[in-house]
């Protein structure tokens, strides 16, 4: 570079020769990436971006006050009938129509348990309705299982048309089929007997469709084609991959089987026997007579309700699973 050249610098002059070439799309290209790019001009932005959705998404999944104090406040408000039952199946009846009422647990609850069973005949109520629930429960949990995996996994005629025809019977109120129903019990001789509340809720609709959906996206096909490439058939496929899948699905089915069964109030009251009763039909005849006694009434509810709470406790952690799985599937 001598004296008289006053031409541009060299690393000045090779940018415009590269503009140059590149013609009017290299001048709207706008400058290259600029230092700490990495190279990408879109990669340095696109990870800001992400970092800041994530940010974003960690301020929202952190509770605040107001988020512990709505929890609270829903907490306390579903178990306040719980707790009320339990204070006033503890008071006599002159204590419930105080003013103000017992806020706390009193000393009468054995007495008022002994009147339960002394009033009417508790204990086979309620070994009555455990039997009813219990099968019920089992029969809808394999019938409905098992009907799902078809609609869901078995390719055969007509499939969607009886898959509309099961979702249809939802529509159908049960208090139409009650007397047809009771028709029916009474010509196969059941009518008062305990088969006669069992054998009509054995599958039910939505026990069905819910294993359908659960089955069809949680268990692939390439899973079930593996099984009958390693020689298993149809049944062995159910049990040994269809059913281990499907635990947190039929464990919510189970317990909304059971609450559902042992809540039953309008069948058993039809076909069974006043002597022969299910516990919410020896409910009713506690507070059947012309004098309403609380105590006497919420004792024999806080006894009814320990069952379920105890089917929620066994089963609580698999319905926050089945829960989350359709969480996340949706």
């Amino acid at each position: 570079m001598t004296g008289n050249d006053t031409g541009p610098h060299p690393a000045v002059r090779a940018p415009v020769r590269a503009s140059r070439a590149g013609g009017p799309d290299a001048q709207r290209a706008g400058p290259g990436p600029g230092p700490g790019s990495g190279g990408n001009g879109g990669s340095g932005s696109g990870r800001a971006r992400r970092r800041y959705r994530r940010s974003r998404l960690q301020r929202l999944h952190e509770a605040g006050p107001l988020t512990y104090a709505l929890l609270t406040a829903v907490v306390l408000a579903s178990a306040f009938p719980l707790y009320w039952t339990a204070v006033v199946a503890s008071h006599d009846n002159e204590a419930v129509a105080r003013t103000p009422p017992p806020l706390l647990p009193g000393g009468s609850l054995p007495e008022n348990i002994r009147r339960v069973f002394e009033t009417t005949d508790f204990l086979l109520a309620l070994v009555n309705s455990l039997i009813v629930a219990s099968a019920i429960t089992l029969s809808v949990l394999v019938f409905s299982s098992l009907a799902g995996f078809a609609f869901a996994k078995l390719r055969f005629r007509g499939r969607q048309a009886l898959l509309m025809i099961v979702i249809g019977t939802m529509m159908v109120p049960t208090q139409l089929g009650i007397i047809p129903l009771y028709i029916l019990m009474g010509r196969l001789g059941w009518a008062g007997t305990l088969p006669a509340v069992v054998v009509p809720g054995m599958v039910t609709a939505f026990g069905v469709f819910w294993m359908r959906q659960f089955i069809s996206e949680g268990v692939p096909d390439e899973l079930i084609a593996a099984a009958r490439t390693d020689g298993c058939h149809t049944f062995r496929v159910y049990w040994h991959v269809v059913l281990p899948a499907i635990r947190p699905a039929a464990a919510v089915l189970g317990v909304f089987t059971f609450m559902q069964a042992w809540n039953d109030f309008f069948w058993p009251l039809v076909v069974l026997t006043p002597e022969d009763p299910t516990v919410q039909v020896a409910l009713s005849t506690l507070s059947a007579g012309y004098f309403q006694d609380y105590s006497l009434i919420l004792a024999g509810t806080a006894l009814a309700t320990i069952p379920v709470l105890l089917v929620f406790a066994l089963l609580g952690r698999q319905i926050i699973g089945g829960i989350m799985a359709g969480a996340v599937k949706g």
